[in-house]
């Protein structure tokens, strides 16, 4: 019996009779590693999407971007990628420090490609890759658990017009986005927040 599929799937696959091609799938695509050419593919990309849940099952979706390449595939068991400053709020983050299974989706809407991932998400301040990236407040590494394409006959074909100013890079310095400048939020900014001087 599968342990990639649970009731719910099966239920489903058989009210649809899409069990043999379900299966299929599995055994074919399914992967518990990273290969060459899905490596290539996660660090030419410059986003992805980060689903996690809380202690209750409450679930979270939300955006990670970064230049190209800030996911790392560190082996082929291992991502890395840095957690930059946002909202505080910590949703997503707070969901992996105390349930740590995370899902990854990576899309390229230019190429109209994408892949899955599944693992075990862990943060740490003192990670060897927080010199990599500037202005890193921790990096997440992903134990890998489980890899595959998805068919990308409903992705939308966009392009790329500029990426956000906002990424932080190296030897330039970051812009304040204009909601921390507003009076609801500045008082209760982090003390060392750049937005508190400007």
């Amino acid at each position: 019996m599968s342990d990639f599929y649970h009731q719910g799937s099966r239920e489903l696959q058989d009210r649809f009779d899409t069990r043999r091609l379900a299966d299929r799938i599995e055994q074919r695509l399914v992967v518990d590693r990273v290969g060459d050419a899905d490596k290539a593919f996660i660090e030419s990309l410059d986003m992805f999407f980060l689903a996690t849940t809380d202690e209750a099952g409450q679930p979270s979706c939300s955006y990670k971007g970064g230049e190209p390449g800030f996911v790392r595939v560190v082996d082929p068991v291992t991502l890395a990628f840095p957690n930059y400053d946002g909202n505080g709020m910590f949703l997503s983050m707070g969901n992996v420090v105390r349930h740590p299974r995370v899902g990854m989706l990576f899309i390229d809407f230019e190429r109209q490609r994408r892949l899955r991932l599944s693992g075990e998400a862990s943060i740490a301040t003192a990670d060897p890759l927080m010199s990599d990236f500037a202005e890193a407040q921790f990096i997440v590494r992903v134990a890998v658990a489980r890899v595959f394409p998805n068919c990308p006959r409903y992705i939308h074909k966009y392009q790329r017009v500029e990426r956000s100013s906002f990424v932080p890079k190296v030897g330039c310095e970051t812009p304040v986005p204009n909601w921390k400048k507003n009076d609801w939020a500045i008082d209760v900014l982090p003390e060392k927040d750049p937005a508190r001087s400007r």
